[in-house]
């Protein structure tokens, strides 16, 4: 018995060493959870009330850019733009949408772009497009962030 002992005792003690196993620190396990997160991605796209019924989360998109896009031609459809750049007939509107639910549109044009009067057409784009519904922001492991994304807007259609 005394030497099943002495062997329980040696093989307790020498066992051991297997579970001394460096534990990584806090800003370790930080470090290597905030790299594998994909930050170009949202959990959560941004939504309106008529989209959030949407189970599918890429119909559930693709319902909120259509319906963004729709309002803001709506809004736009009404003013002298069509007047003051008659040979624009689409224009990218960037829209930023911040985590407290305010919103951000001005237009966006390709760099080498000077024939439009861009001053003029983003105060055009910031007295019309006000008053939008309630737009829920993007969500990123739980937390509304800010979200960008560029839509064509048909300013007259043929």
């Amino acid at each position: 018995m005394k030497q099943f002992s002495l062997l329980f005792v040696f093989i307790f003690f020498s066992s051991c060493q297997y579970f001394e196993k460096q534990v990584p620190s806090e800003k370790e396990l930080l470090q290597k959870e905030l790299k594998a997160i994909n930050w170009k991605e949202v959990d959560e796209y941004p939504s309106v009330p008529d989209c959030q019924i949407i189970e599918n989360k890429a119909q559930r998109q693709q319902c909120f850019f259509e319906y963004m896009t729709q309002l803001i031609q709506q809004k736009l459809s009404v003013d002298t733009l069509s007047i003051l750049c008659p040979e624009l007939d689409t224009i990218d509107v960037k829209v930023t949408i911040f985590p407290n639910a305010t919103m951000k549109f001005e237009p966006h044009f390709p760099k080498d772009s000077v024939a439009y009067d861009k001053i003029k057409i983003d105060s055009i784009l910031k007295v019309r497009l006000v008053n939008f519904p309630k737009v829920n922001p993007a969500i990123k492991r739980g937390i509304p962030v800010k979200t960008q994304f560029i839509l064509p807007v048909i300013i007259k259609e043929e």
